[in-house]
């Protein structure tokens, strides 16, 4: 999460350190985003999934999400996405995952997934650091809007 922090003089942004993931999924209803925080999502056409995609081409429960520990730090956590229910039944076209057709996953940034014809979704994990990212004099953004030559036509 970012906030913005802002004085007379300056602006600052500040991150949150937790790390977001996040899937943004493009199918025939246009663009979704989810904000990926549970321990398990299923994905697929059917109306109780927790991602639900709108495609004739996807399977009922085309995937699923697991959220897994990293074994050198506990605290952080990635997900792992699984092609079918998660239980050994697969869906029927399969998952492509940066071009290459795979029953599961480990999700890396800028992941992208294609469950079929224009249903795709990019996955983006976003660590952030704490402290502010970046300073910027506010005289940067000082913009002029009137052209002083401008007005010397008007003055008589």
């Amino acid at each position: 999460m970012v906030f913005f922090t802002e004085d007379i003089n300056n602006f600052s942004m500040v991150i949150d350190n937790n790390p977001n993931h996040l899937l943004i999924v493009e199918d025939d209803q246009g663009r979704k985003e989810f904000t990926l925080i549970d321990p398990l999502y299923s994905i697929g056409r059917d109306r109780h999934n927790d991602i639900r995609l709108i495609s004739q081409f996807v399977s009922r429960r085309h995937a699923t999400l697991i959220k897994c520990a990293e074994q050198d730090d506990p605290q952080s956590y990635y997900y792992r996405i699984v092609d079918g229910d998660g239980k050994g039944k697969n869906s029927v076209n399969g998952l492509m995952i940066n071009g290459r057709k795979m029953t599961s996953h480990d999700l890396q940034n800028e992941d992208e997934i294609v469950f079929g014809p224009q249903v795709r979704a990019i996955y983006y994990f976003l660590k952030n650091d704490t402290g502010p990212v970046g300073s910027t004099d506010s005289s940067e953004y000082d913009i002029t809007l009137i052209n002083p030559g401008m007005t010397e036509e008007f003055e008589d």
